[in-house]
C-alpha cells in the first residue's frame, strides 16, 4: 500500500545509484528505497549518497527478513541511540541553562533522562508564541533539527504539499531561486529534506559540523516563517500547476512539479489500494482526502488559498520544534528566540486539530479500478484487502507494543501464520496491506492479496478471517512468540537506522504523539512497557496476551473496510481523454488575446526558470570553507587474516555488543544459464526447509538466535578489468553471546536447506513476479538504468538478469514450467549450491569491538571448516550482452522515465576525482533546473559509474520524453559555457565531499571496506581521489564537456513510457524506439 509520507526533493545528485565509496554496483541499485517503511503514502524523493561512501540502502536493507514489523519498526524500533556509552545527564550547568531559557522567552515544562537513547531531553515552550521545543542532548555528532507543523488539508488539491516544495524555494534573508538546491551543492549535510503526512509537513535537516548544521537551521527557519512563494506566483505554478501553452497554435497542457509527482502516484496499483483504504477507513475527517494531491483537483486549487494555508498553518503557535546532538543547548534557544520573538500567540493550534474517525456501526465495502495492461492476465490481477480502524482514540504505550508484537507474530517474517497461510493458499501472488500502520491519530490494521482472480476474492476474504479466528482461539506457538520478542528487543537494543539519522528517527517517533497533544517523552521510553509485556506474557501465557487483542480490535470490529481493486485496461487513455478535453474546453473558452497572453506568461516563467540567480543572490547562502573540509578520507580500522585457507577481514569498532558478519562467495563459476535463478536460490535458502527443521521451524530459530540472516548476488564492473566481480553475500548479525549460534545457522542454511518444496518455489516466483510488475511502474527509472547498463558491459547485464526486464521476463516464463520442470529446477538449485560452496574466494567479513572478534575466531574456524575445500571449476566467462538499441518499455502510466547513457572510458577518459564534483554539479544545476523545474519532472540526475564508465540521465515521473532527451544533449555545451566563479566552485567541491564522508555507522563502515576490499580499491586510490576533488577547476568542467559529448553522439536510450507518448516519439522521430510490452 502507499505509504505515508511525501518527500520534497528526489535529488538530482550525481550520485543516484551508486553504492560505495568507490563502491560496486548491487543489483536494481538505482531504486532509492524509502527512509521509512510506512505503509501509507511517501514517494521518494531524497539526495543520494556518493559512492565513494558506504553501501547502497538497497543493501542494508536486506536484514528485512528476520527484522521486526514494519509497525513496530515505526513505533519503537528506531529508538535513535547517541553513540556514547553511557546514558547522558543532566549537565552541571542546568540551573544556569534554565536561567538562560527564562531570559530568551522560554520555560522549561519538563526534563527527562531517556536511557533507551543515552539522551537528556527537555520540553520547552516560548512563552509569546506556545511554540513547543524538546531539546534532547547528547553525544552524537550527527545532529539534528527540524520542524514541524499540524497541516490537516480539507480537500485533495494538494495544498499541505505544494506548500512544502514551495517554501523552499527562497525566503527573506535568503531571495535566491532555492536555497535548498544549493544546500545540496554545497552542504555537508546528512540529511537535507521535507516531507508531508495526511495531517503534519515536517522539515529535518542534519550535519554532524556544528558550522554546516546551523547554517541549515538558519535557511530553513527562515523558509518556512517567511518565504518568497506567499508573495510568487511564479512558484506556485511551478512546483504546483499551471497552464503551458508555448505558441497558440498548438494544444494547452497542465505542468507542475507536484502535479506530475502525483500523476505518477496514481498511475501505480499499490499506491491507488493504499489511497482508496484510507480515505474509505477515514471518510470524514482530514485522511479522507489525499494531502498529496489528486492530479484531477490540483488544478483546482488557487493561489489565495495556497497564501491563506500558510499563513493560518505555518506560525510558531502550530509549530513543534526538535533538536538533536552534541551542540550547545542553549545556542539552540538563542537561534530560536530571534526567529519566534517575531511572532505573537496564534489561536492555529486549537484550530489545527485533529479529529478522530468516529466508528463504523457495519461494514463497508468498495470498489475501484486501477490503470491495467492488456491482455487475458488481467483476469488474475484484482487486489483484495481488509482494513480495520482499530480504536476511537490513541492507544496507550503498553497497548500499542502488544499489537506492534501482534503484527510481527502474524506478518512479519515468512513464517508468520496469517502471512504464510494466504501465500500458500495460491489464490494470489503477494500480500497487500502491510498490517499495523500506527503512524496516525487512530491505528489501522490492512491486509490482503494482489494477483487474485475475481472469482477467488471472496475466498481471500473468508481465508482472511477463519485465520484470525483460528489465531483468536488457539494463539501462537511459543517458539514463534520468542523469536518475536528476541528479534524485537534485537532491533530496539541495536537501533540501526541505517543512512538515516538516528536523531530523525527519534523525531519522527516523538512526533507521532506530540503532534496529537500527547505526551513527547512517552514513545521514545519503551524500556517500562517492554518489560511490563515480557512479564505478563511469563506470568499469563502469550494466548491471553494476543489473542484478546484479536478479538476486540479485529474481529469484534464492525469499523472494517473491504476494499476491491479491478483491472481495467481501458482506464488509463479513459483518463488521458479526460484531462485533453478538460484543456480542450479551457482553450476553446479563451480568446485569441487570452491565448496569447498565456503563450507570454509561459515564455515569462520559463525564462524565469531558466535564468540563473545572480552572484550576490548566491553569496546570501551561507557556506563553510575549503579549510573546513578534512583532507584525509575517513578510515576504517581493518585487519586482514587468513584461517584455514579463507581470508577474513576485521575491523575493531563499537558496536554495542553486536557482531556484524558477511560470508562472501565467488560467482564466478556458476554457467551462464544459471545466473537467472540466483535470486531465487537466495530466497530458497532462507525460505525452504532442512532434513530436520521445516522452513517455519528455521525461520523461528533465526528469530530467537540471532538478529536476521539475509542473502542477496552482488555485481559490479572492476575498473581497469573487462571480467566483472560477481558474488552471493550471506549477512547476519547476533549478540556477541550467540556468535556459535550465527554461524552455525549460516552453515546450516548454506548446506543442510533441501530444494524439495515445489509448492513454495511456486510462491516464490510468483511473489517475485509480483514486485517486479510493481517496480516497473514505481520505478521506472531503475528499470529503465539496468537496462541501459545490461547493453553497455557485462556487469550491468548480469544485474539486469537479477532485477529488471530479463528477470521479469524470466519469472514469466518460470511461472509456466514450475510444475512440468520441478525436477530439473530443483536440480539446477542444487547446482548452483555446489558450484558456489567452495573456501576458493571465499572472503569473510566482520565487525564488532575487539573482545567480539577475538571470541569469534573459534566459531569462525569451525565454520570455515565445513566449507568443500575442493578447488572449484577455472571461472566460466560470461559474454552476452542485450543489443544496443532505443528501447522503449510500455507501461500503462500516466508518467514518463526517460534514460540514456554510454560509456566515457570507451572514449579514452581516464578517471579523474572532478568528474565527482562535475556530475553532481550537472545534477544540481542543468538537470535539477531543465528537467524538474522547467520540464515539470519530479526528478532529473545523472550518474557515473566509475567501475563501468557508463555514464547516464535518467528522468523520474517525467511528462516529456524526446525534450527530456534533448536537455541531456545539450549538457556538453552547458559546460562549455559555464562561468564558475570561485565560490560556486567551493560549494560545488564540499558538497562532493559531503557525500563522500557521509555518515555510516559501524556495520556499515565495514561493510564498504568490504566493498572497497572486493573491488581492489586502495587507502592510496581514495586520497588520490579525494585530492583530486578537492583540487577541482573550472578547466576540469571544460575538459568534461569533451568527455560527455559521447553521450550525446553515441548513447543508448531506454524509456519506461506510456503507449501514447512513445507512439507520439516514433512518429516525430521516425521510428526512434524500438517498442517493447511486458505488462
Amino acid at each position: 500500500m502507499e505509504r505515508l509520507a511525501l518527500l520534497r526533493s528526489f535529488s538530482c545528485s550525481t550520485t543516484a545509484g551508486r553504492t560505495l565509496i568507490f563502491g560496486g554496483r548491487a543489483r536494481c541499485d538505482r531504486s532509492f528505497p524509502a527512509h521509512f517503511k510506512q505503509r501509507q503514502q511517501f514517494h521518494q524523493h531524497r539526495q543520494l549518497r556518493h559512492p565513494l561512501s558506504q553501501p547502497s540502502a538497497a543493501l542494508r536493507r536486506r536484514w528485512a527478513g528476520a527484522g521486526a514489523s514494519p509497525g513496530l519498526r515505526r513505533a519503537f524500533s528506531f529508538s535513535p541511540q547517541a553513540v556514547s556509552t553511557s546514558p547522558t545527564q543532566a549537565s552541571p550547568g542546568a540551573d544556569e541553562s534554565s536561567n538562560i531559557a527564562e531570559k530568551l522567552g522560554f520555560k522549561k515544562i519538563s526534563e527527562e533522562v531517556i536511557d533507551e537513547c543515552k539522551s537528556t531531553a527537555v520540553l520547552y515552550k516560548h512563552l509569546k508564541t506556545g511554540a513547543e521545543i524538546m531539546s534532547v542532548i547528547n553525544d552524537d555528532e550527527n545532529k539534528v533539527f527540524g520542524i514541524v507543523f499540524r497541516t490537516p488539508p480539507k480537500d485533495s488539491t494538494g495544498i499541505p504539499h505544494i506548500l512544502e516544495h514551495s517554501v523552499l524555494c527562497g525566503s527573506r534573508k535568503y531571495p535566491l531561486k532555492e536555497p535548498f538546491v544549493e544546500l545540496l551543492k554545497g552542504s555537508l549535510h546528512t540529511f537535507l529534506n521535507a516531507f508531508t503526512y495526511p495531517d503534519r509537513t515536517c522539515y529535518p535537516v542534519a550535519s554532524t559540523n556544528i558550522k554546516d548544521f546551523y547554517n541549515l537551521v538558519d535557511v530553513y527557519l527562515d523558509a518556512v516563517f517567511f518565504p518568497k512563494c506567499v508573495e510568487d506566483f511564479h512558484t506556485f505554478q511551478q512546483e504546483g500547476w499551471h497552464y503551458e501553452l508555448n505558441d497558440p497554435s498548438e494544444e494547452i497542457s497542465f505542468k507542475g512539479v507536484v502535479f506530475n509527482e502525483m500523476k505518477g502516484v496514481y498511475s501505480q496499483p499499490d499506491n491507488i489500494l493504499g489511497r482508496v483504504c484510507q480515505q474509505a477507513l477515514f471518510p470524514d475527517n482530514t485522511y479522507g482526502v489525499d494531502s498529496g494531491g489528486d492530479p484531477k483537483v490540483i488544478p483546482k486549487l488557487t493561489f489565495e488559498e495556497f497564501k491563506d494555508f500558510h499563513r493560518k498553518y505555518y506560525h510558531p503557535s502550530n509549530a513543534k520544534i526538535w533538536f538533536y546532538g552534541d551542540d550547545d543547548p542553549n545556542e539552540r534557544l538563542r537561534i530560536l528566540s530571534a526567529n519566534l520573538d517575531q511572532y505573537d500567540k496564534s489561536p492555529v493550534s486549537n484550530e489545527s486539530r485533529i479529529e478522530p474517525q468516529k466508528l463504523f456501526s457495519t461494514p463497508v465495502r468498495v470498489m475501484e479500478k486501477y490503470p491495467a495492461g492488456e491482455g487475458d492476465d488481467n483476469k488474475k490481477k484484482h487486489m483484495v484487502c481488509l482494513n480495520w480502524l482499530l480504536s476511537a482514540e490513541t492507544l496507550d504505550l503498553e497497548t500499542e507494543l502488544a499489537i506492534g508484537f501482534l503484527d510481527h507474530l502474524l506478518l512479519g517474517t515468512p513464517a508468520s501464520p496469517l502471512r504464510r497461510i494466504l501465500l500458500e493458499s495460491r489464490l494470489g501472488d503477494a500480500i497487500v496491506g502491510g498490517g499495523v500502520g500506527d503512524e496516525l491519530l487512530q491505528p489501522q490494521f490492512s491486509i490482503g492479496l494482489k494477483g487474485v482472480a475475481e472469482e477467488d476474492l471472496q475466498k481471500v476474504e473468508e481465508l482472511i478471517m477463519s485465520t484470525l479466528k483460528k489465531l483468536a482461539a488457539e494463539g501462537f506457538d511459543s517458539e514463534a512468540v520468542e523469536a518475536s520478542m528476541n528479534t524485537i528487543e534485537f532491533s530496539l537494543r541495536e537501533n540501526n537506522t541505517g543512512s538515516f539519522p538516528r536523531g530523525l528517527s527519534l523525531m519522527l517517533r516523538s512526533i507521532g504523539k506530540w503532534i496529537y497533544d500527547k505526551d513527547p517523552f512517552e514513545p521514545l521510553k519503551y524500556e517500562k512497557p517492554l518489560q511490563s509485556l515480557k512479564a505478563r506474557i511469563a506470568a499469563e501465557g502469550s494466548k491471553t496476551v494476543f489473542c484478546p487483542l484479536i478479538e476486540k480490535f479485529i474481529l469484534n470490529n464492525p469499523h472494517c473496510v473491504t476494499v476491491e481493486m479491478q483491472p481495467d485496461p481501458e482506464i488509463a487513455s479513459q483518463e488521458e481523454a479526460a484531462e485533453r478535453q478538460i484543456l480542450e474546453n479551457v482553450k476553446s473558452s479563451m480568446t485569441q488575446e487570452d491565448l496569447a497572453e498565456l503563450a507570454r506568461a509561459t515564455q515569462e516563467l520559463r525564462l524565469r526558470q531558466e535564468t540563473p540567480d545572480s552572484p550576490e543572490a548566491l553569496k546570501c547562502v551561507p557556506s563553510l570553507s575549503l579549510d573546513d573540509i578534512p583532507r584525509k578520507p575517513i578510515q576504517v580500522p581493518t585487519e586482514i587474516a587468513e584461517v584455514n585457507g579463507v581470508k577474513v577481514l576485521q575491523h575493531d569498532l563499537f558496536t554495542n555488543d553486536v557482531l556484524y558478519a558477511e560470508v562472501v562467495f565467488d560467482l564466478r563459476h556458476l554457467k551462464q544459464d544459471l545466473l537467472p535463478l540466483i535470486p531465487l536460490f537466495c530466497q530458497s535458502l532462507l525460505e525452504m526447509g532442512t532434513k530436520d527443521l521445516d522452513f517455519v521451524q528455521l525461520n523461528q530459530l533465526i528469530g530467537r538466535k540471532t538478529g536476521g540472516i539475509s542473502i542477496y548476488p552482488f555485481t559490479s564492473s572492476v575498473r581497469g578489468k573487462a571480467e566483472p566481480c560477481s558474488h552471493v553475500i550471506v549477512r547476519g548479525k547476533a549478540m556477541g553471546g550467540r556468535v556459535e549460534d550465527l554461524f552455525n545457522l549460516i552453515r546450516c542454511i548454506l548446506q543442510d536447506v533441501q530444494f524439495t518444496d515445489q509448492q513454495r518455489f511456486k510462491q516464490f516466483v510468483s511473489q517475485s513476479k509480483a514486485r517486479m510488475e510493481s517496480r516497473l511502474r514505481g520505478s521506472g527509472h531503475a528499470i529503465a538504468a539496468a537496462r541501459m547498463d545490461a547493453k553497455l558491459n557485462a556487469a550491468g547485464w548480469i544485474s539486469e538478469q537479477f532485477g529488471g526486464i530479463s528477470y521479469l521476463e524470466f519469472l514469466q516464463d518460470l511461472e509456466k514450467k514450475v510444475d512440468k520442470e520441478w525436477s530439473e529446477i530443483s536440480s539446477s538449485l542444487d547446482a548452483i549450491r555446489s558450484c558456489l560452496l567452495s573456501r576458493e574466494g571465499c572472503i569473510v567479513n566482520m565487525t564488532a569491538d575487539g573482545k567480539i572478534l577475538t571470541e569469534s575466531r573459534k566459531y569462525l574456524a569451525g565454520f570455515i571448516d565445513a566449507i568443500p575445500s575442493a578447488p572449484s571449476p577455472g571461472a566460466t566467462s560470461w559474454s552476452s550482452l542485450l543489443s544496443p538499441i532505443n528501447e522503449a518499455i510500455v507501461v500503462p502510466t500516466q508518467v514518463n522515465y526517460v534514460g540514456k547513457a554510454a560509456n566515457i572510458y570507451e572514449s579514452g577518459y581516464q578517471l579523474h576525482g572532478s568528474s565527482y564534483v562535475i556530475s553532481k554539479y550537472i545534477g544540481n544545476t542543468w538537470l535539477w533546473d531543465r528537467v524538474r523545474v522547467s520540464g515539470g519532472a519530479y526528478g532529473g540526475f545523472c550518474d557515473f559509474d566509475t567501475h563501468s564508465g557508463v555514464f547516464s540521465y535518467l528522468s523520474y515521473r517525467d511528462p516529456n520524453l524526446l525534450k527530456t532527451l534533448d536537455v541531456y544533449d545539450a549538457t556538453a555545451n552547458f559546460l562549455r559555457e559555464l562561468e564558475l566563479d570561485d565560490d560556486t566552485l567551493t560549494k560545488a567541491i564540499i558538497g562532493t565531499i559531503g557525500d563522500v564522508d557521509s555518515y555510516q555507522l559501524p556495520d556499515a563502515k565495514g561493510y564498504s571496506s568490504l566493498m572497497r576490499h572486493l573491488l581492489g580499491i586502495t587507502e592510496e586510490e581514495r586520497q588520490i581521489r579525494r585530492e583530486e576533488i578537492l583540487s577541482t577547476s573550472v578547466k576540469h568542467f571544460r575538459e568534461f564537456a569533451d568527455v560527455i559529448e559521447v553521450v550525446k553522439d553515441k548513447g543508448i536510450v531506454v524509456a519506461v513510457a506510456s503507449a501514447d507518448d512513445v507512439a507520439k516519439a516514433n512518429e516525430e522521430k521516425g521510428g526512434f524506439f524500438e517498442v517493447k510490452k511486458v505488462l
